[in-house]
């Protein structure tokens, strides 16, 4: 979305002030969300294995971003689910299928994971 100088540079503070929001989404998302937490933890356990078992730049960059992804739609899926909430917590189809279709694509860059890091660690093990 455009701000009010339209799709202008943005001054280093404005570019400091986004930072600190985004940080602060960082924040919400552990204090409220469990499953961000134990993507995190997983996060921070595979990350040096990943690095320590790739070869090249390449492997390194898709074992270690490939989970850095599961982080991202995890976040998207805790603001639609926030978001959700913020309007009432009764039953409303629509509502239900928006968080069943967050969740799905969460499952389905976890499975991205497994893909990846079995493709290029697989023949290595075996």
């Amino acid at each position: 979305m455009a701000d009010e100088y339209g799709h202008l540079p943005r001054r280093p503070g404005r570019i400091l002030q986004a930072a600190r929001w985004s940080m602060q989404g960082l924040g919400a998302a552990w204090l409220h969300e469990s499953s961000f937490r134990l993507e995190v933890y997983l996060f921070v356990l595979l990350t040096p294995l990943g690095w320590w078992l790739g070869d090249t730049a390449v492997e390194r960059v898709l074992l270690v971003g490939s989970m850095l992804l599961v982080l991202s739609v995890e976040l998207v899926n805790s603001a639609v689910e926030a978001l959700i909430e913020r309007y009432g917590a009764e039953f409303h189809e629509l509502a239900g299928r928006a968080k069943d279709m967050g969740s799905a694509a969460v499952m389905l860059v976890m499975l991205n994971v497994l893909l990846t890091w079995a493709t290029i660690l697989g023949p290595k093990l075996f």
